[in-house]
């Protein structure tokens, strides 16, 4: 299956891994890099080009700027402003402020892009939702599905089984609001036993222990990306736990993706999880409140696309 073009605006650390996952992908025809300079793109095109030569890989590989990324099949928009985090509690809340008007000026030069987008940014769901709003274009936030990944991780290695062996979501909030799905998690097929305080806490420490030895979460978030971007570009059908639009708040439920198609496979919660999701739906829109006054002004520095008629995810039903 050949013949896809992908975008990615970010030349930093995810960036660079999710476009050496996507040259090593079949079906990944054209790879653009779109970065806030010129010396930036050109440098990881370069480097992308010698891992597609050292490893025979098709994928062409070219710097673009932002106005160009029209011609993608999908983009992954994955900039970060300057700013120290410092932060103890809501760490990925932290570059709220500094990210917003970058995310904001982003998403009107795709005014009227009609195919997927996806949003790595912090805060994840906050930023999934500005992007979506201004442009219009079908949204979509990886950051439950890291958070899954790593609940799975945590409570196979509690119950000494293999991580295929467990069958268990977060959803809601990526951050501290985080819903973890006990009630439904199995093992084996089976319920089991969740230890929430210790789930928490891995969910917590394991970001920032990888923070302190390297610097920044990468390969994670990344390969999140190449999971959701194959199956939005109908490569494979699957499920997955992204940040979208639910009754005007953006955050991570469980979808089923088919020929490219998201669709909402409810998950049930009991009355905790309930509250809990409750809670993190309330912080994410008060927190929505506090920047959504970017969703006003022209950007002075990105050349909005023409208009078109957009195609908006529907709102998925409640979880």
């Amino acid at each position: 299956m050949t013949g896809r073009t992908v975008g990615i605006v970010g030349a930093g650390a995810v960036g660079q891994i999710v476009g050496a996952l996507l040259v090593g992908e079949p079906w990944c025809d054209r790879l653009m890099i779109a970065s806030r300079t010129a010396e930036s793109a050109g440098a990881l095109v370069a480097d992308l080009g010698d891992m597609a030569h050292v490893v025979h890989a098709g994928t062409r590989v070219r710097a673009v700027t932002v106005a160009e990324l029209d011609q993608a099949d999908a983009v992954v928009v994955c900039p970060r402003a300057t700013f120290t985090n410092t932060a103890t509690r809501n760490v990925r809340m932290a570059g709220l402020a500094a990210n917003a008007p970058l995310i904001a000026d982003l998403a009107r030069a795709f005014t009227g892009y009609a195919r997927p987008v996806v949003m790595v940014t912090y805060p994840v769901d906050v930023l999934s939702r500005l992007f979506a709003t201004i442009s219009g274009a079908p949204t979509y936030g990886i950051g439950s599905a890291t958070d899954t990944a790593r609940y799975r991780a945590a409570l196979a290695a509690h119950h000494r089984v293999p991580v295929w062996a467990v069958d268990g979501y977060v959803i809601g909030e990526h951050g501290d609001g985080a819903v973890i799905c006990a009630s439904t998690t199995t093992v084996h097929g089976a319920p089991c036993t969740v230890p929430l305080d210790l789930v928490r806490a891995e969910l917590a420490q394991r970001p920032r222990r990888i923070n302190a030895g390297i610097g920044r979460t990468r390969h994670g978030p990344a390969a999140a990306v190449l999971s959701a971007v194959r199956k939005l570009l109908d490569v494979e059908d699957g499920t997955d736990v992204l940040s979208v639009n639910r009754a005007g708040v953006w955050l991570g439920i469980r979808l089923h993706i088919r020929a490219g198609r998201p669709s909402v496979q409810p998950l049930e919660l009991d009355a905790h999880e309930t509250a809990d999701l409750l809670t993190a739906r309330t912080k994410l829109e008060a927190t929505y409140r506090t920047i959504s006054h970017h969703e006003k002004g022209a950007s002075p520095c990105l050349r909005p696309q023409p208009a078109s008629t957009p195609t908006r995810q529907p709102s998925p039903s409640p979880a």
